[in-house]
């Protein structure tokens, strides 16, 4: 056996040939294999080949000297998100929204900047870093530029209406059509930049979630009882937030056809004049039907009215219980907690004796200065010491029990007995309104407390998603910033869903999404411009993840 070089059309070929004698004893030779034309042997076709014989024979390989390993890609997570993406139909759905440039597929451009968002949070600049060392399937990398990621944007904003229409189409199959719970909350998104756009700037000053003024955005979520994000509106930052109610959910009704639609809201979105719009809207036949908080600071309204709860049910309640009253013409549904309420009990009245405390020292310092007795530092006034003792009980958000006597000419002040026993009996309550008329106040107050789960969404919006601080300046770049982070969280709340089926589980969408990542994608280049490429290998803790999600094992055939 021996290797032969032939001729063929004006090229060589190296074969690999046998020499034997026929049936007739005549000596001659037949191809075993064809190793290819001979530019592609001495460009190290072979090597694998001949590799393999030196070790047979027990002598050395030939070095691999032309070997370059490129840098490894992570793709497992834009692998998973990608599969999910398409599952739940975006990449049809928005395509044929988003179709109209013809230059470039731009629900390509979205996927790239939503799939940042859970990834690696950057700005539009920073996802052509992120791809750097990411492979996205199906788009590649040189196809995305700063450029069509900002035209994306605009044309998003152009057509929101139908995006809105083509996400709301897309998601009524996981949507309960006889009964949706919805829930409905705001947060305010802090922006950044000091010019103004005159008669139309999203960007305005107003009171943030953290107790500042700060110039920002706000942002309403819609949710499903199942923790599904169904719509969301972007409003000035100055917005009053029950401004916002009405015409949220009338665009969630004209979207989404549900027979019945309970309202679930928290406490900033309660106001009569509220009630009152909200009572004219209908469903069919039907009036829209709602669970809304009752703000703490209204809790003074209702004193005389939970009287009789508080001295028959709560006072001597061990475990958590329930009371109905009316009020308004509606159901008020009380929940009320004695280890809460003895945990808020025991907080205040440490607070108050704090206080009290701090009081005395005030007026002891008053009193040893009035004998004549001398102090480090500047001399305290009546006044001065009002205006400390004021501010730490207002720190302390006590003002309406401890009242500081600001007019007096002596530093003064004198707990309200009505007011604490009012806080006390308020402590551990909470207070609903609905008009629900076939669920019991054990039912209302889980739907309401359900609510927390937007809470946590807003958190990972924040955190995880980073949607803030936004440096756009544009209303239509704002609004586009917004859709892509709302995509971003339906996809981390479907994930959240799947994964929270698998009760044994106990991984976040952020912990599978590391643990993807993990996957990654390798190319070497041999020389002569041949390559070779695959993905790094699957470990138990990868399938059993990607089976959580039903979602299949990325493949380096479909990259």
């Amino acid at each position: 056996m021996h290797v032969k070089i032939t001729r063929s059309g004006g090229r060589e070929y190296v074969k690999l040939v046998e020499s034997f004698r026929n049936e007739r004893g005549v000596s001659t030779q037949r191809v075993i294999a064809t190793l290819g034309r001979i530019e592609s042997v001495r460009a190290g076709a072979g090597d694998a080949l001949i590799n393999g014989l030196l070790r047979a024979s027990g002598q050395n390989e030939l070095p691999a000297a032309q070997a370059r390993f490129e840098t490894a890609l992570s793709v497992g997570d834009t692998w998973l998100l990608t599969a999910l993406w398409r599952e739940l139909g975006f990449e049809d759905g928005f395509r044929r929204v988003l179709r109209r440039h013809r230059q470039f597929d731009a629900e390509r451009m979205l996927r790239v900047m939503v799939f940042n968002r859970l990834c690696d949070p950057q700005s539009k600049l920073g996802v052509m870093r992120w791809l750097e060392g990411t492979r996205v399937p199906d788009v590649p990398a040189d196809s995305v530029t700063h450029q069509r990621l900002l035209r994306t944007m605009d044309t998003l904003e152009e057509q929101a209406d139908a995006m809105q229409s083509s996400f709301a189409a897309l998601m009524r199959p996981l949507i309960d059509q006889e009964l949706s719970i919805v829930f409905y909350d705001l947060t305010t998104i802090r922006t950044e930049g000091a010019s103004q756009i005159a008669s139309r700037d999203l960007r305005a000053y107003g009171m943030a979630k953290g107790g500042l003024v700060e110039r920002q955005v706000v942002l309403g979520v819609v949710q499903t009882a199942e923790g599904l994000p169904i719509h969301h509106e972007v409003f000035a930052g100055n917005v009053a937030e029950t401004r916002t109610l009405v015409p949220t959910i009338e665009r969630v009704l004209e979207r989404f056809a549900i027979r019945r639609v309970v309202l679930v809201a928290d406490r900033g979105l309660l106001s009569l004049d509220n009630l009152e719009e909200i009572g004219r809207i209908r469903i069919g036949e039907q009036p829209l039907e709602f669970i809304l908080a009752v703000p703490a600071r209204r809790y003074g309204e209702f004193d005389e009215l939970l009287a009789t709860f508080q001295r028959e049910v709560a006072a001597d309640a061990t475990e958590e219980v329930f009371g109905e009253l009316r009020w308004q013409g509606h159901r008020l549904i009380v929940a009320h907690q004695p280890e809460v309420a003895a945990e808020m009990t025991v907080r205040r009245d440490g607070a108050i004796a704090e206080l009290e405390q701090q009081a005395v020292r005030l007026a002891g310092k008053l009193d040893r200065q009035d004998g004549g007795q001398t102090h480090r530092g500047r001399r305290l006034s009546d006044g001065g010491a009002t205006a400390r003792f004021y501010q730490a009980v207002c720190e302390a958000r006590l003002a309406s029990i401890i009242k500081v006597d600001l007019k007096s000419d002596l530093f003064a002040y004198e707990i309200d007995p009505r007011a604490l026993a009012r806080a006390r009996m308020m402590d551990g309550k909470l207070l609903v309104i609905t008009n629900m008329a076939d669920h019991t106040a054990p039912d209302i107050i889980g739907r309401y407390k359900a609510l927390a789960d937007i809470e946590r969404g807003f958190r990972v919006l924040k955190s995880e998603i980073e949607i803030a601080p936004v440096f756009h300046r544009l209303p239509e770049r704002i609004r586009a910033h917004s859709m892509i982070c709302f995509l971003a969280l339906v996809l981390h709340r479907v994930m959240r869903m799947r994964l929270k089926a698998h009760d044994d589980s106990g991984i976040s969408p952020q912990r599978a999404l590391e643990i993807a990542r993990r996957i990654q994608f390798h190319q070497v280049a041999l020389g002569a411009g041949r390559t070779a490429s695959g993905l790094s290998a699957t470990t138990e803790l990868h399938k059993d993840l990607f089976a959580q999600l039903e979602l299949p094992l990325p493949t380096a055939e479909a990259l």
